[in-house]
């Protein structure tokens, strides 16, 4: 009788310790950032949307802190192959394997550091393994708070022609203007010749200058730098316009997100 209770009481003892080393690993958890996860397709956008996270985590975290980050692309060729093609589906299911090689290694929410490819993330996000931050999405939330009525939409010419924007936009009741055929076709060129190489030229930066104040007077009170690489071209203290950077606002939205839960 008296091993018997020896034992029921051993056993006693392991669950409760058990119990209290799940605890104390879950509030462990709880102290740290959420994982993020980066799905990228061009490096130079992906690298500032990196570089943001990491450099104002510190406001946030303290000193040199930010939360984990993993990456990981397939070559921008591989998806231009299927967008030039208007195969959104299948630029989709990239976007869904990229997520799941970042889930697998430990990222809580996903992020995609490129305007474009959200029409094909619009067909899988219901798919994914983790929680997606949606760039149009926090663009419009910024451009509310700041109480635009109607912006200028720069990007690709996928993006500027296609339904990312205006969805997302429409639902927050501002409206949108984008440039010209012919500026549409001279941005596009500009961003796959130059921006997403790492080329940022002057007489560039001038022509987008010109195309802002064209959109200002067909009535934008702001603009979207809706290609993440524009804001290494332009800042918002170039622009003739209020400009709305997707980039840093897609990485700052990853970071309250992320930290949420520490403050409350």
């Amino acid at each position: 009788m008296g091993r018997a209770c020896i034992l029921i009481n051993n056993a006693h003892a392991v669950q409760a310790v058990a119990v209290k080393m799940e605890v104390l690993a879950e509030r462990k958890i709880m102290e740290h950032a959420k994982h993020i996860g980066i799905v990228a397709v061009s490096a130079e956008g992906a690298a500032l949307c990196y570089r943001t996270i990491c450099i104002e985590g510190a406001a946030l975290l303290g000193a040199h802190d930010h939360p984990q980050v993993t990456m990981h692309t397939y070559s921008l060729a591989e998806y231009m192959r299927y967008i030039e093609a208007d195969r959104w589906q299948d630029a989709g299911r990239l976007l869904l394997a990229s997520a799941n090689i970042v889930v697998r290694a430990g990222a809580q929410l996903l992020i995609c550091p490129d305007n474009t490819a959200h029409q094909a993330l619009d067909l899988i996000r219901e798919e994914s393994p983790a929680p997606w931050l949606h760039i149009a999405e926090e663009v419009a939330a910024v451009a509310a708070t700041r109480h635009f009525q109607r912006l200028g939409i720069l990007g690709t010419r996928y993006l500027m022609e296609g339904p990312v924007y205006p969805q997302k936009l429409a639902g927050r009741g501002i409206a949108h203007e984008i440039p010209g055929t012919q500026d549409r076709e001279r941005i596009n060129a500009i961003i796959f010749d130059e921006l997403v190489y790492g080329r940022f030229e002057q007489g560039s930066r001038q022509y987008f200058q010109r195309v802002i104040e064209a959109l200002g007077a067909r009535g934008c009170d702001a603009v979207v730098l809706g290609c993440t690489e524009i804001p290494l071209l332009i800042t918002e203290a170039e622009s003739p316009l209020p400009a709305i950077d997707s980039t840093r606002t897609l990485a700052r939205a990853a970071l309250r997100e992320a930290t949420r839960h520490l403050s409350s």
